[in-house]
This record gives C-alpha cells, sequence and structure tokens, in this order.
C-alpha cells in the first residue's frame, strides 16, 4: 500500500502498526522520532496498535537541543 511520509510517496506491506511502518522505512533513530499520522501526533505508548492504513499522510518529526552559543546567558 502506498502512504505519504515527509512528503513523498513511500511502500508499506499493508496496513500496519506506527512501530512496524518506522522498521520497513528505516528510519533513523526510532526511538527519538515523533510521529504525526493525519495530523495527529501519535503517544509512543501507542506505536504497537495505532495503524497506518492506505492514503495515510506521515510526518517524521525529531526535535533537536541546543546549548549555549557562549555569547550571553543561559
Amino acid at each position: 500500500m502506498i502512504i505519504t511520509a515527509n512528503g513523498k510517496p513511500a511502500e508499506l506491506s499493508g496496513e500496519v502498526s506506527v512501530s512496524r511502518m518506522l522498521e520497513e522505512l528505516k528510519i533513523s533513530d526510532p526511538l527519538y522520532v515523533t510521529v504525526q499520522l493525519n495530523e495527529e501526533l501519535v503517544p509512543r505508548a501507542d506505536f504497537d496498535t495505532a495503524l497506518v492504513r492506505e492514503g495515510a499522510v506521515v510526518e517524521f518529526l525529531y526535535y533537536m537541543g541546543g546549548g549555549a552559543d557562549g555569547q550571553g546567558p543561559c
């Protein structure tokens, strides 16, 4: 089946869980990714039960923290 992942078509073996989708699409750092499925954030606790269906729109979000740049107060 075909979904849209980060704005590009992607193929999955069928209706799968979010966890399985991460595996099939070989998403880097799956422990640190936030998944938005059809414009809704999927809680990490639901990755094994939330289903990705034909035509789904998925975004993978990585939140990066930054440190002080030494130029001002933290």
